[in-house]
């Protein structure tokens, strides 16, 4: 137990929580308010080495030949109790991230549930590839691919929609008949830690999920990542981290999955429903405080009506209420931690020095009711930015964009592909032709057309260049968790 809250988040290890270390710890803040609200039992490298062995032997014990309809019925037992668990999962998400209750149900939690059934579903429809070659004389040969379970899955998950991102990776990956060790941001270990306690009680067998707290470099994301017993790493957070950990597992030679950063662009064309555009601007902007991979930081807007999207995106932003995060009526939380928000006022000023104008926001809020010493900022536009500024070139990941007229269509697609990321883009217009042809031309993983984070859970998910490798999300998800075996027979 602990002077601070008397509550311990443990590590979990074959299918058992392990008794916490007063010598490797460390505390847990609420970003709301900045009190400490827990405390994390670090893993040391010997228990990352019993994480990754219990994983093994799992799998060596009969988990990877589990039929895929016992998986399958697992995973939706599991989507059945984080249900009747939900205000837990709710509460403990919150306590981790701040972010208002509202989004933690709808959104957050839904989707873990989401995520357990959608996979259960796809690989219970999955097939198998099978090609009849004819040979010469009349001859005929068989070729048949087996997919077997990838082995022991690394999987790093961020702080930014904990339980979304961990449950949108592990639910295909046990699908698929893989162990996994999963590490989760340092900043929200609450949900992971939690949901051992509903996949054991699904019927998970021991070993197959772990959990092992702790940090980057030196601490267990690098144990995990650099363990020679890991088969596979699955990654989403920061481009930096991702090429660091890219580097880590490149002499092994393992398969690896990336979702990273994004600098998403908004294009909104003068022929636009200008409220429907500013209602989906207004999500893509703000949502969860601006930290999603997926968000909008620069917003392209033909010249003849760049004055009345300006206007009411700043009327949207000021509309938003901060405030704690249990009250229905908020709408926006804090960001993560005051080291990211340190981040993010960093490019407030590089704003300011580049002659930005600021045309709503720009600094941290106060709010009393104790949240003053949470870790908030104020949603904040800019206009006077071009594509050559720091702030429309890096990710800032904050409730923050950049307002930048264009004229024509061809320069819209140019400046939307100016930039080092290709995760996601959104099309705002009434005309169908250039909305797909629009879309189309844009160089990222995911484009919309008149929405935003509107997701088919089969579809592929992910991006290119600064902003990933790979694509997880329905079979593209299986492909990653599985390795095939061409079977050939000649007839």
């Amino acid at each position: 137990m602990t002077a601070d809250t008397g509550r311990w988040i443990r590590n979990f290890v074959d299918g058992r929580f392990v008794d916490p270390d007063e010598r490797s710890s460390f505390t847990k803040v609420d970003p709301a308010t900045g009190a400490v609200h827990a405390r994390v039992h670090e893993a040391d490298e010997p228990l990352v080495d019993r994480a990754v062995a219990a994983a093994r032997r799992a799998l060596d014990d009969g988990w990877a030949r589990t039929p895929v309809r016992e998986r399958a019925a697992l995973l939706r037992r599991a989507a059945d109790r984080i249900e009747e668990r939900f205000e837990e999962f709710v509460a403990a998400e919150i306590a981790d991230t701040g972010k208002p209750v509202t989004q933690a149900r709808e959104l957050d939690v839904a989707r873990a549930v989401a995520n357990f059934r959608t996979f259960a579903d796809v690989v219970a429809a999955a097939g198998q590839e099978s090609f009849l070659t004819d040979l010469a004389g009349g001859r005929q040969a068989l070729n048949y691919a087996v997919r077997k379970p990838l082995g022991v899955v690394a999987v790093i998950v961020p702080w930014n929609l904990p339980l979304l991102l961990l449950t949108w990776k592990i639910a295909p990956a046990l699908a698929c008949g893989n162990a996994v060790v999963v590490k989760p941001s340092e900043e929200t270990p609450s949900t992971a830690t939690l949901l051992a306690e509903v996949l054991a009680e699904a019927g998970l067998p021991a070993g197959v999920y772990n959990v092992v707290h702790g940090f980057g470099g030196g601490s267990a994301g690098e144990y995990v990542t650099s363990h020679p017993g890991i088969d596979g790493v699955t990654f989403t957070g920061s481009s930096a981290t991702g090429s660091h950990v890219m580097k880590t597992v490149a002499p092994r030679v393992r398969p690896v999955s990336f979702e990273l950063g994004g600098k998403n662009a908004a294009v909104v064309f003068d022929d636009v429903d200008i409220d429907e555009a500013l209602d989906g601007l207004t999500r893509s902007v703000f949502t969860n405080t601006g930290q999603v991979c997926l968000c909008t930081e620069r917003v392209y807007v033909q010249r003849s009506v760049f004055d009345e999207i300006a206007g009411g995106l700043v009327e949207r932003a000021r509309g938003l209420r901060l405030g704690r995060p249990l009250d229905e009526a908020t709408t926006t939380g804090p960001l993560i931690s005051q080291t990211h928000r340190d981040k993010v006022l960093h490019y407030f000023d590089l704003a300011e020095q580049a002659g930005a104008e600021v045309i709503t926001g720009g600094g941290v809020p106060r709010l009393g009711e104790g949240l003053d010493g949470g870790s908030w900022i104020e949603p904040t536009l800019w206009t006077g930015l071009t594509n050559s500024d720091r702030v429309v070139r890096e990710e800032i990941f904050g409730p923050v964009a950049a307002l930048i007229p264009f004229d024509t269509e061809a320069e819209a697609i140019s400046l939307a592909n100016d930039t080092d990321y290709g995760l996601a883009a959104s099309v705002w217009t009434n005309d169908l032709r250039r909305g797909h042809r629009v879309a189309q031309s844009m160089n990222v993983g995911m484009a919309w057309v008149n929405t935003w984070f509107l997701r088919d859970l089969r579809s592929p998910f992910g991006g290119v260049g600064l902003s990933g490798i790979g694509r997880e999300g329905g079979e593209s998800s299986l492909h990653f968790y599985t390795e095939p075996t061409n079977v050939c027979v000649q007839l």
